[in-house]
Formats: structure tokens, C-alpha cells, sequence
């Protein structure tokens, strides 16, 4: 009888062991089950569409690295020349957005970390915009920029700067970061709740002013979350489309006064006249690849911080 009893308790002991083993795939299973259909196939597939000629209609002609010479290195080829406009102006959003967007949310996340009268109905207008469709955010900012009846006629501005340089770019940066910055803003509040209070007060208690003690105690105790910002808003400004779409798309001649490239490949794919599927397909795979490269010398970075 104790031997049968022993039995038992081995299997138990096993099942619960198995059962164990298999509850993080229960977890993560339809996560993976949704990437992979929505996320790791397509990859997949455009890669291989990338590597044809294909409209959509007949079907694709294996073409090889066809696609990607003709981008990358021949000069009189007009999806070169789409292909490295489209890159210079997302390389410029990049630049001009990515420090913005980082410092704003910071700030206003120092500020509403000191606890002010009405904190939390401030956070909760600043995270607002992220709530709403970038359709939603392009309606009024155009209504806001409008030069008859907007925000700027109030100031006096007689001409569209919608199409004008550089303030398109000026208007762009600011409606990215007015609908963008809620996310950050709150990460970095979570993470500065979570600094002692102690290292502040031992820091006054030194003599240390308020920017002294921003500097040596909170961005430092914060640096983790700062370094996942960058990441994750570096990857976001490499695919812009719709502010610049919504904001620009009346520009000069009736095209886009800024044209990023996700906006070329768009109009490659999907666009009124014959679909060149393939040159699309390869344009986003080298726009995918480049962010990837972006991503991992920052990550190198993150890692070799911590």
C-alpha cells in the first residue's frame, strides 16, 4: 500500500511538473499564434514578392536582386530617385522628431512628478491626443493651421505653412509630438515614482539644487526607461505616413509638399496606375532592414548600459 501511495504522488508530482512546464505557453500562445499570421508571414511574404516583378494581376516573375540594384544603385532609375527622396525626408522627420519627443514628455513628466494643484487632470489632458485616430489629429491641425480662420490667422500669418519651408517641417514636429508624447510622458512618470524620495531629501540636505538633483538622481534612476523610449520612438519616426499625408497632401502642383517613403511605397503597390508590387515589396524590406540596423546598435547600447 505505501508503495501504491508513493506511486501516486510521483505521478502528481509529474503532472504538476508538465502542467507547469506547458502554463507559459498558454500565455504566450495566442500572442504567437496572432504575430505569426499577422506579423511573421507577411514578412516572409513580402520578402519573397520583393525578389519578382509583380502587379498584382499576372502572375510574378522572378526577377532576383533586380529590384534592390535598381533602387540602390541606378541613378537614372525613377524608383532610385523615389527611393532616396522618400529616405532623405524620413532621415530628416527622424532627426528633427526623435530629440523632441524624447524631451517634451520628459518635462512635462519632471514637472507633474513635483505633485502641482491639478496633476492629474493635466496628465490626463496631455495623454489625450494619443487616444485619438491620426485622421482625427490631421482634421485639426489643418483647421488650427488653416491661414483664413485657424489657430495662426489670429497671429497674423497671411500665407499657408503648410507649403511653405521650413515651417511645414515646424508644423509637422509639433503635431507629431502633440499627439505622440502621452506614451512617453507616462512611462517616465512611472519610472520616477518609483525613485526614493530619501536620495532627494539627502540631496537638498547637501545643498543640492532642484536641475542638480534632476540631473545626478532622476535621469540617472530613470536611464533604462529613457534608453526604451528612444528605441521604440526611433522605429515609430522611420514609419511616418499619415502626418505627413494629412498635413502636406495639398501641397504645390496638387502632390505632397513632403514625400517620406512609406508614402512611395504606398503609392508603388496601391497606387491609381499599375501596381509594381515588387518594387514596393523590395523598398520596404531595405526601409525594414534599416530600422533594424538602427534598433540593434541601440539595444547594443542598452545592454551595454545596464
Amino acid at each position: 500500500m505505501k508503495k501504491t501511495g508513493t506511486g501516486n504522488t510521483d505521478k502528481n508530482k509529474r503532472s504538476r511538473k508538465a502542467k507547469g512546464r506547458l502554463l507559459p505557453f498558454a500565455f504566450i500562445g495566442p500572442h504567437l499564434i496572432l504575430f505569426t499570421i499577422f506579423v511573421l508571414i507577411p514578412i516572409i511574404y513580402g520578402l519573397v514578392i520583393s525578389f519578382t516583378r509583380w502587379d498584382f494581376i499576372n502572375s510574378p516573375v522572378w526577377a532576383g536582386l533586380e529590384n534592390y540594384r535598381e533602387i540602390l544603385f541606378n541613378r537614372e532609375s525613377t524608383y532610385h530617385i523615389q527611393f532616396m527622396d522618400g529616405l532623405k525626408n524620413t532621415l530628416l522627420f527622424v532627426v528633427l522628431n526623435v530629440p523632441v519627443s524624447i524631451l517634451v514628455p520628459l518635462l512635462f513628466a519632471l514637472l507633474l512628478n513635483m505633485k502641482p494643484r491639478g496633476s492629474k487632470i493635466f496628465q490626463s489632458i496631455l495623454y489625450l491626443p494619443t487616444l485619438f485616430s491620426i485622421s482625427a489629429v490631421g482634421i485639426i491641425w489643418m483647421q488650427m493651421l488653416n491661414k483664413r480662420f485657424g489657430l495662426i490667422s489670429m497671429f497674423g500669418v497671411k500665407h499657408s505653412v503648410t507649403t511653405t519651408y521650413p515651417y511645414v517641417w515646424i508644423a509637422l514636429i509639433i503635431m507629431s509630438v502633440w499627439w505622440t508624447m502621452g506614451t512617453n510622458m507616462v512611462i517616465y512618470q512611472a519610472a520616477l515614482s518609483g525613485v526614493s524620495k530619501d536620495l532627494y531629501e539627502s540631496a537638498e540636505l547637501d545643498g543640492a539644487g532642484a536641475l542638480k538633483r534632476i540631473w545626478y538622481i532622476a535621469l540617472p534612476s530613470i536611464r533604462f526607461q529613457l534608453l526604451y523610449t528612444l528605441v521604440i520612438t526611433v522605429a515609430g519616426s522611420f514609419n511616418v505616413y499619415g502626418q505627413p499625408l494629412m498635413l502636406t497632401q495639398q501641397g504645390v502642383g496638387g502632390a505632397p509638399k513632403v514625400n517620406v517613403l512609406i508614402m512611395y511605397i504606398k503609392n508603388l503597390a496601391f497606387g491609381s496606375g499599375q501596381s509594381i508590387a515588387g518594387m514596393a515589396s523590395a523598398m520596404a524590406i531595405i526601409l525594414g532592414a534599416f530600422i533594424l540596423v538602427v534598433s540593434f546598435i541601440q539595444f547594443r547600447l542598452v545592454s551595454k548600459d545596464e
